[in-house]
């Protein structure tokens, strides 16, 4: 599996991360707990040595299940955890964002908790708070990195100027931010400010939330909180499930792939690209992980895989949402 250099860590890890928003069941129509603890050994067993989760993603269950696998399984130090922080949630599970520095202090406790570890690798603000000046949140989680329980800092759904701003405060190490073939919004400017500054980037929903995967089916619309977009639905469900059928065929007549390892290889090959996510509920989910190796787009392909989306959905898809 593709591995890369992380300096902030100082350490390499798999270019795949495992992602576990669905695991967790929140908006994904419930957990089932044993599936998601053999899919995280799954993972682990493929070679996958980063773990992407959160404390919102099950209301805790999602962490608490990434915790008990890797104490089972006795090798905490081999896999590289990346958490968050800045969503809290009442009685009925309605998040709000907080990114004050006392409750940066009471999530971290309660993570560490969860995750049944001694030290995050990488704790995320999920989105910015903007009831708290960016950079006090930045300096809040630089205490937590002096103080040893963490060891690199990012934040997930910031803008480039809201990166900047944060960085008055303390370290910035890490970006996340949704990005895809369909959903390239951060290239605008955040990928642009990711690469100048050396930042550690991770795409999630490289799949576009399964739309990539080439498992969804006309006249069979999903009904899950997760997948409310326009996309998934109507004319432009149909409009998007034509561009990945004819991206499908391109895969297969090129590469010998299908359009799940296309979508992947593309997110990976774009430049200031560092890691994409994969999300899974059970374990066959992650066995295409292998056909994302062994190959690499060309500006060709590229252009090939633009112009089909084009044609298929229109030119706003290269450049909004």
């Amino acid at each position: 599996m593709d591995r890369v250099w992380l300096p902030a860590l100082g350490r390499d890890v798999s270019r795949i991360a495992l992602g576990t928003w669905s695991m967790g069941g929140w908006q994904w129509g419930g957990a089932d707990e044993d599936a998601a603890r053999a899919t995280i050994a799954r993972a682990l067993d493929r070679g996958i040595d980063i773990i992407d989760t959160a404390p919102v993603y099950g209301f805790g269950l999602s962490e608490e299940l990434v915790g008990d696998v890797l104490e089972r399984r006795g090798n905490r130090a081999d896999v590289v955890i990346a958490t968050k922080l800045g969503l809290s949630w009442d009685s009925r599970h309605e998040p709000w964002r907080d990114s004050s520095p006392g409750r940066i202090r009471e999530e971290v406790v309660a993570s560490l908790a969860r995750l049944r570890t001694d030290y995050i690798d990488l704790y995320q603000v999920h989105w910015p708070d903007e009831t708290v000046d960016l950079d006090r949140t930045a300096a809040a989680l630089s205490m937590l990195v002096e103080e040893g329980l963490v060891r690199a800092v990012g934040v997930c759904n910031y803008t480039a100027s809201q990166m900047a701003a944060f960085s008055q405060g303390g370290r910035l190490d890490a970006a996340q931010f949704r990005y895809n073939l369909f959903e390239r919004s951060a290239d605008s400017d955040v990928v642009p400010f990711c690469r100048a500054r050396g930042l550690m980037t991770l795409a999630y929903s490289p799949l576009a939330r399964g739309l990539l995967s080439g498992a969804m089916q006309p006249g069979h619309e999903s009904s899950d909180h997760a997948r409310r977009g326009s996309m998934f639905h109507g004319a432009e469900y149909a409009r998007h499930l034509s561009a990945v059928e004819r991206l499908d065929a391109f895969a297969r007549e090129t590469y010998g792939r299908r359009v799940i390892h296309l979508a992947i290889r593309w997110v990976l090959d774009q430049p200031g690209m560092t890691i994409a996510l994969w999300g899974a509920r059970r374990p066959e989910q992650l066995d295409a992980t292998a056909g994302v190796e062994g190959f690499a787009l060309d500006d060709a392909a590229r252009a090939e895989i633009d112009r089909i989306i084009v044609e298929e959905i229109g030119t706003a898809a290269l450049s909004n949402q």
